[in-house]
């Protein structure tokens, strides 16, 4: 897909990209320069609720619980 850049800096983000990343009227996009490449990220509304459930299935909490035990053996060793 390809888009033009008006005077005034503006483009049109296309509609199945809108679509395929839920892009609606007033959000928000970050723009990150990479050097050779651009990316543009959408930020969602509420960002909290949107990472809910990301993590699943990843054995988040015996990992967090295992690394406490770590640490607090470290601090005990000092």
């Amino acid at each position: 897909m390809q888009t033009r850049v008006t005077r005034r800096g503006q483009t049109v983000v296309p509609a199945a990209i809108r679509k395929r990343y839920s892009i609606h009227d007033g959000d928000n996009l970050v723009w990150i320069d990479e050097g050779r490449a651009i990316k543009v990220v959408p930020v969602p509304a509420d960002p909290i609720a949107a990472l809910h459930g990301r993590g699943k299935g990843q054995g988040l909490t015996r990992k967090l619980l295992l690394q406490r035990a770590r640490d607090r053996r470290r601090e005990r060793g000092r």
